[in-house]
């Protein structure tokens, strides 16, 4: 008997029963499973999957077993699949029934080894988390506009490209390169050092540090301890942009901003000049807006304190009016006006009285005067008659020894030079000149004879022949 409770010979199956059975025989025992080996007879034709041969050891020396990854799930795989790599493939062990061959469904493809890789990484996460390089305290933000872009990458990879085409597009910014392997033996130094070369540029703002999508092993060098350590002491903010979205690599960990491609870091390192524009815009008509709403309410607010100050001005004018009509009611009986005029009348009144006295005494003085002239006449005639009476007797005396009265009979004076007069003839000698005063002028004469003492004699003998 049988299992189906059927003699052998009795029970007969389709080869599509026999098929399906074992395919619920191989779920139900092993289920989906991690299969290492490696590729052989890779083949991907134009239906987009992949067919290819996991080879391995097996109990009678190799061992093989075709694998089948649908076109759907190798857009997922990122590792480079290529004959003679050592690949794990988890999937789940079937048969394929139009040709009854053992066969595995992959899912998902992993690098030989990936767990000793991924027991490193962890590692590395783990020393560079307790030195707090993955603290987000530390992370700084990107500039706004920068003045230059640096970009660690190789200048032949597709990331460059990509970044140089987005930058382009959102906001023409400088870029500078610092090329570098991104994979293979030496990459990561490579990495390190250009990066250290490209923040000592005084004028890079922001570095984006990246590649495309690879495999983990294509993907290894951003996982070095020393690169990542660089990253987190650059004195400028660093964008890791490595791979794809799924990948993860040490520098996203420490940098200050994680892309998931490098297209998507050139977005994050500039803004977009038509957004940029449009966010002008948007605040240019929202201020104007403001500032209309903002001056139409000041000019409401405006009108109401107005019409509160013209109400308020008529109650304290009419007060103000009041006061101001007592003030000058006070002001009138108070004028200086008013008080100038009636001193202006007293005034004139002492004025007429003044002039009335001072004429009438002038007038008695003026009498008093006449009078005391006449009095004052008499008493001089009276007083100085004996006076002039000397007075003439003694101009007759005067006129009598004149000398002017005896050179008006005939006679001269003679004066010397220096205007003396000459009385002796012996003091004169021939030549002397004397100026001789008459009644009316002088002349000048000049001795000719002086005869001492005989004048005398010779004046009274008869002059002529």
């Amino acid at each position: 008997m049988t299992a189906f409770g059927r003699p052998p010979e009795q029970r007969v199956f389709s080869v599509g029963d026999v098929v399906a059975t074992r395919n619920r025989l191989l779920d139900g025992y092993m289920g989906s499973v991690w299969v290492e080996g490696e590729i052989s007879n890779l083949k991907i034709p134009a239906s987009g999957h992949a067919y290819f041969t996991l080879v391995g050891p097996g109990r009678q020396g190799s061992a093989a077993v075709d694998v089948v990854l649908w076109r759907s799930i190798l857009a997922h795989v990122r590792v480079r699949l290529e004959d003679g790599r050592r690949v794990r493939v988890y999937g789940r062990p079937g048969i394929y029934e139009k040709a009854g061959r053992f066969q595995l469904y992959g899912q998902r493809v992993r690098e030989a080894g990936v767990g000793d890789r991924l027991e490193a990484l962890a590692a590395l996460r783990r020393r560079l988390e307790a030195d707090g390089l993955l603290d987000p305290a530390r992370k700084r933000p990107l500039p706004f506009l920068p003045r230059r872009i640096g970009v660690v990458t190789s200048k032949t990879g597709a990331a460059l490209r990509d970044v140089v085409a987005v930058t382009r597009a959102r906001c023409p910014v400088p870029i500078l390169v610092a090329h570098a392997r991104v994979q293979g033996d030496g990459a990561a130094e490579e990495l390190r050092r250009a990066l250290e070369r490209i923040v000592a540029e005084p004028d890079v703002d922001v570095v984006i540090l990246g590649r495309g999508g690879g495999s983990m092993e294509d993907l290894w060098a951003f996982n070095d301890e020393a690169l990542a350590r660089a990253v987190a002491e650059s004195p400028v903010p660093v964008i890791s942009a490595v791979g794809h979205e799924v990948d993860v690599a040490a520098t996203d960990w420490v940098a200050d901003v994680r892309a998931a491609t490098p297209s998507q870091a050139a977005e994050l390192a500039v803004p977009d000049a038509a957004e940029i524009a449009a966010r002008f815009d948007e605040i240019r008509d929202r201020l104007a807006a403001a500032v209309t709403r903002a001056a139409v309410d000041r000019d409401t607010r405006l009108r109401e304190l107005r019409l509160r100050l013209a109400h308020r001005g008529e109650r304290l004018g009419a007060e103000e009016r009041r006061r101001l009509d007592g003030l000058a009611t006070r002001l009138a009986r108070c004028h200086p006006g008013r008080r100038l005029g009636r001193h202006r009348v007293a005034l004139e009144d002492l004025r007429a009285r003044l002039g009335r006295t001072m004429r009438a005494r002038l007038h008695r003085a003026r009498l008093g005067l006449q009078t005391a002239e006449v009095s004052l006449c008499r008493t001089g005639e009276t007083l100085t008659a004996p006076a002039r009476r000397r007075l003439s007797a003694a101009e007759a005396a005067l006129s009598a020894l004149d000398p002017r009265a005896v050179l008006a009979r005939g006679y001269a004076i003679a004066l010397d030079a220096e205007g003396r007069a000459v009385t002796d003839a012996g003091t004169l000698s021939t030549g002397d000149r004397l100026a001789l005063l008459l009644a009316r002028g002088r002349a000048a004469v000049t001795v000719e004879h002086a005869e001492p003492d005989g004048w005398a004699e010779r004046s009274d003998r008869p002059r002529g022949p």
